[in-house]
């Protein structure tokens, strides 16, 4: 499940697809129009500029740019740099595996594969969608999703 945390950096990234290619825009202007504390952004956007999605201004006129054009930026790696790994659980992640205690045999274990299906399902989605393609979706009507992805 996408966390608090994960929902507002998504939206953070997606209210900067709208705008012009290196003109920067102040947090507190994010925050206001996503509807997100401000400084609870501010950790998020910390982590983004870290993982070379955003590039950051300090100062007046300072604020948040995405650091490639929303076209090149997936949803999936972002995903996986605020909440970790897409798997519901553990034992299903890709990266990070962690076996389940009470599993006698991960092979055959029906929870497991199943999970790994849902993981690879969410991938697949999330790998596959650019930041540009999920700012279009505001104005597509639900029914017409999977056609754009």
């Amino acid at each position: 499940m996408l966390t608090k945390k994960g929902k507002y950096g998504l939206k953070a990234m997606v209210y900067l697809a709208g705008f012009q290619p290196g003109r920067p825009i102040p947090v507190a202007e994010i925050a206001t129009a996503q509807h997100i504390p401000k400084k609870f952004l501010d950790a998020i956007l910390g982590e983004l500029r870290n993982a070379g999605f955003v590039h950051s201004k300090m100062g007046k006129g300072g604020g948040y740019t995405l650091a490639r054009p929303a076209s090149d930026i997936r949803i999936g790696p972002i995903v996986r740099v605020i909440d970790g790994p897409l798997a519901p659980l553990p034992c299903a992640r890709k990266t990070q595996h962690q076996p389940c205690d009470d599993c006698a045999s991960e092979d055959r274990c029906a929870v497991r594969l199943v999970m790994l299906e849902a993981r690879r399902a969410i991938a697949d989605v999330l790998d596959n969608c650019t930041l540009a393609q999920m700012r279009s979706m505001a104005d597509l009507d639900e029914s017409h999703l999977m056609y754009h992805i």
